[in-house]
């Protein structure tokens, strides 16, 4: 789950990790309020969306009085932006951040994270800060430094010292970064993060440490333990369909092919998906409807399907384990019915009863067809969607 900046701020502190001071406005009416709150000459106003790249899409504005704040905020509140993070779309601007300006003097990258092929939670630095890390991971590899955590004793001090001057800070700034690392430390362990990332974070012009910019994930299956972070969440910026299927307890996730899939089993569905390009497709979504797929399941997972109008096809692949496929049959049947699929539906059903399955599609008068095995299924769905595309 990811939360917004100045959520993430507001954590920052929590845990000793020093940021700009800033207020949040909703509404174009708090303009002035906020104004007289930070008494700056000049503040930055931050679009606050679930996606980053935003100053280059004109999410990031530096006012100079209270009617530039509340005139940017009009324009910004209500909008949507669209970064290189977003799709097309965009995602919707509820509320701004509102910012004091930070001389800065240096910028580096920093973030915390698990690596999962050393099984150690990992800090990343860089002292090309306020770039895409990605950019410069490729381009400039040997300025990126690792800081592996040894999970038996945790993050010591004397490596976040040793971190400080490898990034070139004096002995004052390296106390105060193996403070925020700390921070960082305990924020990830307490609360079940998956990433932490501060970009950039900054030297100022009177030599102190502040994160400028605030990221945090966190593990969706650790919410139930952290009420106060699953209140972070904002489903507003997630996709509409992905929110829909947790309310099925379908794991769904929009992609921008046209082929509808859906199977049960998260390892079967990345294989059908795989299978789908293999046969020169696109899988629209990804979706894995569980070990109990019922009709009611099912034709939930079809109306999700069905509201992506790029689906063309649909590949339904099903797998009959405890469930019996005959049933599974039946219960795709009906919810073609119900959910009326105008696009044609390739079902490839194995397991108990596959035989019976395949006969009960065969024999219904829709527009399912019957697939003997998965590779047969996938080239007929990639050949029905390209006639109807």
């Amino acid at each position: 789950m990811n939360i917004h900046e100045y959520q993430a701020k507001q954590l920052f502190k929590t845990y000793g990790i020093q940021v700009p001071e800033g207020a949040l406005l909703k509404v174009p009416a708090q303009a002035e309020a906020i104004w007289s709150q930070l008494a700056e000459p000049r503040c930055i106003v931050k679009a606050q969306v679930h996606a980053g790249g935003r100053g280059k899409a004109g999410g990031v504005k530096l006012v100079n009085s209270s009617a530039e704040l509340a005139a940017v905020a009009t324009t910004m509140l209500g909008s949507t932006l669209v970064t290189h993070q977003t799709t097309a779309e965009g995602l919707p601007i509820n509320s701004v951040w509102v910012e004091k300006v930070t001389e800065i003097k240096r910028e580096f990258y920093l973030s915390l994270l698990l690596d999962r092929t050393r099984a150690k939670l990992t800090f990343i630095a860089s002292a090309a800060g306020g770039m895409e890390i990605e950019t410069v991971a490729e381009e400039s590899p040997e300025q990126i430094i690792t800081l592996e955590i040894n999970p038996s004793i945790g993050l010591q001090s004397y490596q976040a010292r040793d971190l400080g001057f490898e990034l070139g800070l004096n002995a004052k700034q390296s106390n105060a970064l193996n403070t925020m690392m700390q921070g960082m430390y305990r924020l990830y362990i307490e609360k079940d993060a998956s990433q932490i990332e501060i970009n950039p974070l900054v030297e100022t012009a009177a030599g102190d440490l502040v994160a400028l910019d605030a990221k945090i994930n966190f593990d969706d299956n650790a919410l139930g333990l952290h009420v106060d972070i699953a209140a972070l969440q904002d489903p507003l910026q997630e996709d509409l369909k992905e929110n829909q299927a947790k309310q099925h307890d379908l794991n769904y996730i929009t992609l921008q092919g046209n082929i509808g899939c859906m199977v049960n089993g998260a390892g079967l569905a990345m294989a059908t998906m795989d299978l789908v390009k293999l046969k020169g497709g696109a899988p629209a979504n990804f979706l894995d409807v569980g070990g109990g797929a019922t009709q009611a399941r099912v034709a939930a997972a079809f109306k999700l399907i069905l509201s992506d109008t790029n689906v063309k096809a649909v590949l339904v692949n099903i797998f009959g384990g405890i469930v019996k496929c005959d049933v599974i049959a039946e219960g795709i049947l009906a919810a073609v019915e119900e959910v009326h699929v105008t696009v044609p539906v390739v079902v490839r059903l194995e397991g108990t009863n596959a035989e019976q399955g395949r006969a009960l599609l065969n024999a219904a008068k829709l527009s399912v067809v019957a697939a003997n095995d998965l590779a047969e299924a996938a080239a007929q769905v990639v050949a029905l969607a390209k006639e109807a595309a």
